[in-house]
């Protein structure tokens, strides 16, 4: 806000989260890793993987004309420019940007337009006895194009103010004692199933004046129709204006039909009616309003009269998204918000009613969830931003929520076991989302390990019927030969008895087709059913549904099963089996690991909870036995006195200082146990190993300002024997972040997130862009990823700590 040279501080804008002077300017601007990023040695180490990738990405992309679903020859280019998402879950976001614009669109499933429309625009009118007294485009940017419109307003005078799933931007007029709050609204309700799902978002403007004289205010939103594609060239667009007036309540506005060859679809834009204020629709239908200058001739729809030293509240151009086919390939499914609003592609005008008559309740209940943890004083102010701003992801994550089909609903009810299954699909639908928005692959179930906590919290049922639909993919098999482009073997794209890597490809046919994922034959990834374990037990803790328990055993234990092949030794400990065989997918490890055997000891130890309380004796003895001999080998070949080595192969880097090899005990921890009779690693292990992660991994990486690189020598410099071993992954470190709450180093933690989220949203601009990772230089990899949603794993953390009857340890001074 260094920038801000206004004294307005806008109308009802808290004082928690992502704040900017729309005149800021990024200092650092990166790159995405490319291939000429790739040293020598790892190039020629992989040169059999780069000959296989590219044979397999010209085939899809040039033959099959189908996008990749990792395409590394297009990465996304850093762009510093993006705000709030609006839209629910599973029926599309349009995102508009911190300095206004509308940059980002996601109405088709998994797949995203980046461009920002000229046209879409908020332009301001006074009015002073009848004569115009000032006239603007609500905009900072000076396009080429629309050369009548009063564009460049003076950015100096204007912040904005993230705090998701709402926004402010705040205008002080130059020179009118004017200032205008634009208060957007997603209708992002916490363990709410109807409204969460709606394609709807809202801007609600409100007007000071400061001034001695009455004003009429006046405020136009332009919107083309079409997003600048070379699909609008062929025409076929039109719009059609609309009135609802229903319960007292009138609704105005025009639908925007894009007619799409494949996919098309129907925008709304509308306004209340309201007493005070006077609306008018206007719609052009060979292109925008062309001059907008001062010349006061143009009225705006929505109009207020101000008097001196008053303020209005306006009802202004809300959005709404009426799909009428947008869902995945290959499917016949209807998005979830259909069951309320139908789904004959004519909802529009009533979606625009309900949004303009429930936006308020919807802000209630908002404040009401997100108060108790922003008025806790314990807490610093950058946790949280950080931690209601990352949940953009659920909604912008490529996200479908989807009705059963009456099909799918068949062949659920004909297969035996998970009894809950068809009900819950039934009740509360099928969800998914991206592992990223350039890793368009459904419910990446590795990273969902992490990022699971945001939904297990605060959308129960959501969390469970993804884990219900991952179960069911468990007991199934495709026999498929496909090559696998690390290893250039054949195997077949699905085994029975084992975690699947994704639920499929946007493109595709999801939940039908899994594994969309082929660099990896994941059937032999070590870390993937012991995922799955683990997530099943802290939901049983966290919902108390021992239905799903029930459900959810046979699945455990044949994937417990499954996994056992994996201890070649008989120690009771996996091993990996040399390659990159878990979810850091090009970071080698080779026999007893910190990473995938602490998982696997944490697996084993709530197996033996899980059986305990199905009283199921005999799998309790067998895998109490498993765990006992695992837990002495694990520290036998790991522990080095000061922390666990990476792995127990003696390689050059076995012995390096991994941020994530507490995994175990982090889910553990979550889970109610890792302590007293349900320890697993030794406690003085445990801080040992934290704290020198914190003192290497934090403090030892760019002075503890970036978080906590993956890899870490002895001698103090980053572990660089992969690319993923020289990275931050935000992620991972909330998770460090947690687990270093969870065993009472609450300021090391928060101190280790903090520099991820400095690094993020303050220095390099990647706001509501969260990537998978970055380097300490020049480099990041993989934007709008979904691992850092591990951040609510911090707030169970803190919440279970407030609980247990101490008060928590002060965090850092907020900020």
């Amino acid at each position: 806000m260094g920038r801000y040279e206004g004294r307005a501080s806008g109308r009802g804008v808290p004082p928690w989260g992502w704040r900017l002077c729309l005149a800021h300017q990024f200092a650092e601007r990166r790159k995405p890793y490319q291939a000429g990023d790739v040293s020598a040695s790892d190039a020629f180490r992989h040169l059999g993987l780069a000959l296989r990738y590219f044979r397999w990405w010209y085939r899809k992309s040039r033959v099959e004309k189908r996008r990749p679903v990792i395409d590394l020859f297009n990465p996304q280019p850093l762009r510093q420019i993006y705000g709030c998402p609006l839209g629910g879950f599973g029926g599309g976001t349009i995102t508009r940007g911190w300095r206004g614009d509308f940059c980002r669109w996601q109405l088709k499933p998994g797949l995203y337009h980046y461009k920002a429309v000229v046209a879409n625009q908020f332009t301001v009118c006074l009015r002073r006895k009848g004569q115009t007294v000032y006239q603007q485009v609500l905009s900072v940017e000076r396009p080429s194009s629309l050369q009548g419109w009063n564009w460049g307003f003076c950015a100096h005078y204007a912040f904005y103010h993230g705090l998701y799933p709402r926004a402010w931007t705040v205008y002080q007029l130059p020179g009118q004692d004017v200032v205008l709050t634009c208060r957007q609204v997603a209708p992002i309700v916490p363990h709410d199933y109807q409204d969460t799902s709606l394609p709807v978002g809202a801007f609600v403007w409100e007007v000071e004046n400061n001034g001695s004289h009455d004003l009429d205010v006046s405020l136009m939103f332009t919107f083309r129709n079409g997003m600048e594609t070379k699909e609008d060239r062929a025409g076929g667009h039109w719009n059609e204006p609309f009135c609802l007036e229903r319960d007292g309540h009138c609704v105005r506005g025009v639908m925007l039909h894009q007619c799409l060859p494949v996919n098309a679809y129907t925008l709304a834009i509308s306004a209340r009616e309201k007493a005070s204020s006077s609306l008018q629709n206007r719609t052009e239908q060979r292109g925008p309003v062309g001059d907008l200058r001062l010349r006061g001739t143009r009225p705006g729809p929505p109009r207020d009269c101000s008097s001196p030293g008053g303020d209005a509240s306006l009802p202004s151009a809300r959005r709404s998204c009426q799909t009428s086919c947008p869902v995945p390939a290959g499917s016949n499914a209807v998005k979830r918000y259909t069951r309320f609003f139908g789904s004959d592609g004519d909802a529009c005008p009533a979606l625009s009613h309900y949004l303009l008559t429930h936006y308020e309740e919807w802000e209630e209940k908002i404040e009401a969830w997100q108060r108790p943890i922003l008025e806790d004083r314990e807490l610093p102010a950058w946790y949280k931003s950080a931690l209601f701003n990352e949940l953009y992801f659920l909604a912008d994550g490529g996200t479908v929520w989807l009705e059963l089909l009456p099909e799918d609903a068949a062949s659920l009810a004909a297969k035996p076991g998970l009894s809950q299954h068809l009900p819950l699909l039934q009740e509360y639908g099928r969800f998914a989302y991206l592992e990223g928005q350039e890793y368009r692959m459904y419910n990446t179930y590795d990273v969902h390990f992490y990022a699971s906590f945001a939904l297990a919290m605060l959308w129960p049922k959501l969390e469970l019927s993804l884990q219900y639909d991952v179960a069911s993919a468990v007991l199934t098999e495709d026999s498929q030969p496909r090559v696998y482009l690390m290893s250039g073997q054949t195997a077949q794209v699905k085994l029975c008895n084992v975690v699947p890597h994704d639920i499929g490809d946007p493109e595709d046919e999801p939940w039908q087709r899994v594994n969309a994922y082929l660099i990896h034959d994941t059937a032999d990834w070590k870390d993937l059913n012991l995922k799955f374990v683990l997530q099943v037990f802290r939901n049983f803790r966290l919902m108390q549904d021992t239905a799903y328990l029930r459900d959810m055993w046979p699945i455990c234990l044949a994937a417990m099963e499954s996994e056992l092949k994996f201890d070649t030794d008989g120690d009771g400990l996996i091993e990996n089996s040399g390659f990159a065989d878990q979810t850091y997918d090009a970071w080698v490890v080779t026999g007893a690991s910190a990473y995938c055997g602490g998982l696997w000891l944490a697996a084993t130890c709530v197996m033996c909870r899980m059986a305990e309380a199905l009283e199921a004796g005999e799998v309790q003895q067998k895998y109490a036995a498993i765990l006992a001999k695992g837990t002495e080998a694990f520290e036998r070949l790991l522990w080095n006195g000061k922390y666990y080595n990476y792995d127990s192969s003696q390689r050059a880097s076995s012995s390096s200082v991994m941020s994530d090899q507490l995994a175990g005990q982090w889910f553990l921890r979550a889970c109610g146990l890792g302590e007293g009779a349900s320890e697993v690693f030794p406690q003085g292990h445990v801080q040992s190993a934290l704290k020198t992660i914190f003192e290497m991994n934090v403090m030892g990486f760019s002075q503890g300002t970036m978080g906590a690189v993956n890899g870490m020598r002895p001698s103090g410099v980053p572990d660089t024997s992969s690319l993923q071993a020289d990275e931050v992954w935000v992620g991972v470190v909330y998770a460090l972040a947690a687990t270093m709450i969870q065993e009472g180093l609450v300021e090391e933690g928060f101190r280790t997130a903090e520099g991820c989220y400095r690094t993020v949203w303050e220095r390099l601009g990647m706001a509501y862009q969260t990537p998978e990772a970055y380097c300490q230089k020049r480099v990041f990899r993989s934007l709008a990823y979904m691992r850092p949603l591990s951040i609510w794993s911090m707030q169970l953390a803190w919440e279970h700590r407030a609980a247990q009857g101490g008060s928590p340890a002060p965090a850092p001074v907020p900020s």
